[in-house]
């Protein structure tokens, strides 16, 4: 069973990680419009499916990180008040963001190794 700072810890860590996650995207939305100034038709469809899925990318990024940063004050709150760590975990549904959080790294991860690809051809 973790501790409360050791959640808190994690969300700071998490919040800190999508932060450069979003800068990342920004890079690549840069790229996106020199590959469109460069007129390559053949790439039109890669574009415009790589913008709709950073546009997704950035709309998980927004809510995990407003999830996380109330969860962050509910646990500030709770260890004021020294409230059983069971009972905070199934208040700020650790297990659903932590099961999110883990699933939106891969999608990331894999949209960026695709990218790059994409970007170098």
């Amino acid at each position: 069973m973790a501790s409360i700072m050791t959640i808190h810890l994690e969300y700071r860590l998490w919040i800190a990680e999508l932060n450069a996650d979003i800068n990342v995207l920004r890079i690549f939305d840069d790229y996106l419009k020199e590959i469109s100034a460069q007129k390559k038709s053949t790439q039109t469809t890669g574009i415009n499916n790589y913008k709709k899925q950073f546009s997704e990318l950035r709309k998980e990024i927004d809510e995990l990180k407003h999830e996380m940063h109330l969860n962050k004050m509910k646990l500030a709150a709770s260890a004021k008040t020294e409230n059983v760590i069971n009972d905070i975990e199934k208040n700020i549904h650790h297990k659903e963001i932590t099961a999110r959080y883990n699933a939106f790294r891969k999608v990331f991860d894999t949209t960026k190794k695709e990218f790059q690809q994409f970007e170098g051809s």
